[in-house]
This record gives structure tokens, C-alpha cells and sequence, in this order.
């Protein structure tokens, strides 16, 4: 049975495996290289790190509304749900094997569930690496598939892996996710504290939190920290297929509105807002 949709349960409070499940038909659940196959990575235990027997990667097949569909997701737990070699190639792989299915026939929906500040410095150029395989392989997808990112919780989704939201087809937000190239820990340590206090968290949501880039029209759904509609919006990008156009096709969309700010001046909470105000559209 799905959750009651009058009771509230929370997205955000549900680890890797269980945002899969929750968002999958029920009973249609089946994981691919989980915890007892022990596929770990192995950079970690030499530098006195306790690897994850899934490499807080969570690979998941099963159905949305009896479609076919892959779910991918990130447990923000682990190692502040970074990418490094293993848990990159199982991200990738899984990816490209979604878009075989579909040239072959098997129309198959693509989730990924991002929870991630980004490379696995541990694992330095393999992360790198893995990220850009990470982002080949949505631009492949995409082209046959509607690949669907879903940011929820307050980890967020920043680094090179805010690069691979970006070029989903459709993405999907809550107030509390946070969506951003750099962190703002990174931002702090690189420009100062009066550039971006890292600890001044209604700033912070300000700056690159879920409903903000809702309103610049960097996100297609913006919605509450609940299961039933998060499944609900992630079902209705489903429904919509292969867009159009793509955000990240549409350059001189982005340049043109950028060229006409000032970057003598320091950007404030609405900056952005102002900018693109009216927000990008698919079609």
C-alpha cells in the first residue's frame, strides 16, 4: 500500500533506500549491487575511513505507475553524500543502461535522488572523473528518456554534481533543499566572510535554497517536504516525456540575462530573482 495521502511523511528524514522505495510502486522495489554484494570503495580504508558497503549508493529497477523505471539514489549520510570512484561508476552505469533500454525499445523513466555536496575529496580525480561520466551519460539519457532530479534535504546538492542536476530534464525541489555550484562553506573559505557567511543560514536559503530557484525558474516543481507529492510531482514530470528544450540548450536564454548585471556589486538575497524574472520554460 502507498503512504496515506492525508498524513504527512516526511522526504527528508528517509535514507537512500527508502526514498527509492517511496518512490517506486510498491512491491516493485529491487535493488542492483546493494549492501551484501559489497561493491565498497577501496581509497577509504587506507586513510582511516570506514567505506559503506554500497558506497552510499543506492541502485534501484521497478515501476512508476507501472512504468519501467531506474531510480538512483544518494544517501546524504555517507561522507556528506560525496561521489567517489564506485559509487560515480554505479551512478553512471546505471544511467546509460536506462537509456540502452529505451534505444531498445523499453521505454524506462530515469529518478535520481540527489543528496550530495559534490567530489569525494578523498578520492580526489576518480570522484572528478566519475562526475563527468555522471553527466555523459544524463546527456545521453535525456535524449530518450525524461530524467528526473529530485533535491530534498538540507545536504543539498552543490559541486560538480549541481551540474548534473541542472542537466536533468525536469527537476524537482523542496524548501529545505538547497541547489548551488559551490557550498557555502567553499565560498566563505575562498572570498571571506563578508562575501558569504556560511553561517547565517536564512542567507544562505536566500541565496540558493529550493524556493528561490523555483522563482528564477532554475527548478520545475517546488514542493512540500511530503511523500505523497513528491511522487506525485516526480509521476507528473514523468507524464511529461522527453522535453522540448533543455536549460542547458538554451546559452544566449542565460547570457542575455546575465549580461546586464553588474558584477562590481555584491549580490544580495533577490539578485537572482530580479534577473530572471519570469524563469525559464521548456516549451
Amino acid at each position: 500500500m502507498r503512504p496515506n495521502m492525508h498524513n504527512k511523511e516526511s522526504f527528508i528524514e528517509l535514507g537512500a533506500r527508502q526514498r527509492a522505495k517511496a518512490i517506486l510502486d510498491s512491491g516493485s522495489f529491487r535493488e542492483i549491487l546493494g549492501p551484501f554484494d559489497g561493491v565498497e570503495s577501496p581509497w577509504l580504508e587506507p586513510q582511516g575511513i570506514v567505506p559503506q558497503s554500497d558506497d552510499g549508493m543506492v541502485i534501484a529497477k521497478g515501476t512508476i505507475q507501472g512504468k519501467d523505471t531506474v531510480v538512483v539514489a544518494i544517501e546524504g549520510s555517507f561522507q556528506g553524500g560525496s561521489m567517489g570512484e564506485v559509487s560515480g561508476a554505479k551512478m553512471a552505469t546505471a544511467i546509460d543502461l536506462a537509456a540502452e533500454d529505451c534505444l531498445a525499445g523499453k521505454p524506462t523513466i530515469v529518478v535520481l535522488c540527489l543528496e550530495t555536496g559534490g567530489v569525494r575529496l578523498q578520492e580526489a580525480n576518480l570522484g572528478l572523473a566519475s562526475i563527468a561520466d555522471i553527466h555523459a551519460a544524463i546527456v545521453r539519457a535525456r535524449e530518450v528518456a525524461p530524467v528526473i532530479g529530485v533535491i530534498a534535504g538540507t545536504v543539498g546538492c552543490f559541486g560538480g554534481m549541481s551540474i548534473a542536476a541542472a542537466l536533468c530534464s525536469y527537476l524537482v525541489v523542496t524548501k529545505e533543499a538547497r541547489l548551488g555550484l559551490n557550498g557555502p562553506q567553499v565560498i566563505e573559505q575562498e572570498a571571506g566572510i563578508r562575501e558569504y557567511n556560511s553561517k547565517d543560514k536564512p542567507f544562505i536559503w536566500q541565496m540558493t535554497g529550493g524556493e528561490v530557484r523555483s522563482r528564477c525558474g532554475f527548478v520545475d516543481k517546488l514542493v512540500k517536504d511530503d511523500v505523497p507529492e513528491i511522487r506525485k510531482a516526480v509521476e507528473e514530470c514523468a507524464e511529461k516525456g522527453v522535453p522540448e528544450h533543455f536549460r542547458t540548450g538554451c546559452i544566449d536564454y542565460f547570457l542575455e540575462k546575465l549580461s546586464v548585471y553588474d558584477t562590481a556589486e555584491q549580490a544580495q538575497p533577490g539578485t537572482a530573482e530580479k534577473l530572471y524574472e519570469g524563469g525559464f520554460k521548456h516549451d
